[in-house]
């Protein structure tokens, strides 16, 4: 029997995250193991109106408008969706607490503590068990980033702003190693995959196809 674990994809725009949480959505269901998946900002209902707000264009919320967004957006997820399922389903997310601290603190400069206060009293006992973290070259990022047909307000930003954010996530990797594991995009997509599939099966107790 699976693990039911919390799994979380990280890392800037145009890392790969999304491409591999669906790379791993599909070997599950061949596996015919019980999982969820869930984008943030977005997810529920709710969630997902929240998320039109923050990535349209138009909108020109200052950064603690921004954070309260996300944060909000993460509160809805956590009571209609992620409580029910907890240890009872796997559980797959694109960007989730790492992610705020990685754009809010470490890329525009927000308290850090408030940020964790806010996470710590959102999840209460609940914990993410492991984190796909992906990183880029800003070459690759911009190369990736101009091929996307829509592009929303946080693709936008300038390149220090991406490149603080990775160096974010890389810190916050280093405060808990055992539970990540970077994923260099830089890399061709078919050996990712494998490391991604062999670190999976392991976390699960599954056997290697």
């Amino acid at each position: 029997m699976s693990r039911k674990l919390i799994i979380t994809f990280e890392g800037i725009e145009g890392s790969g995250k999304s491409y591999h949480i669906k790379n791993v959505s599909k070997y599950l269901k061949k596996k015919k193991i019980k999982f969820i998946t869930l984008r943030e900002p977005g997810g529920s209902i709710n969630s997902e109106k929240i998320r039109k707000l923050i990535l349209n264009k138009k909108s020109n919320f200052n950064q603690n408008t921004d954070l309260l967004l996300y944060l909000a957006s993460r509160s809805e997820n956590v009571e209609k969706i992620i409580k029910i399922h907890y240890k009872k389903k796997i559980i797959l997310i694109d960007r989730f607490i790492d992610s705020t601290l990685a754009y809010q603190h470490y890329g525009m400069g927000i308290n850090k503590n408030l940020i964790e206060k806010f996470n710590k009293y959102i999840l209460k006992n609940i914990r993410v068990d492991f984190t796909f973290l992906h990183t880029t070259s800003i070459n690759n990022l911009k190369k990736r980033l101009h091929k996307r047909k829509k592009l929303n307000r946080y693709d936008n930003f300038k390149t220090t702003f991406y490149k603080k954010v990775q160096k974010g996530y890389i810190k916050i990797s280093h405060k808990n190693k055992k539970r990540y594991i970077l994923i260099d995009s830089n890399k061709k997509i078919a050996e990712n995959k494998k490391i991604i599939i062999n670190k999976l099966n392991k976390l699960l107790n599954l056997k290697n196809d």
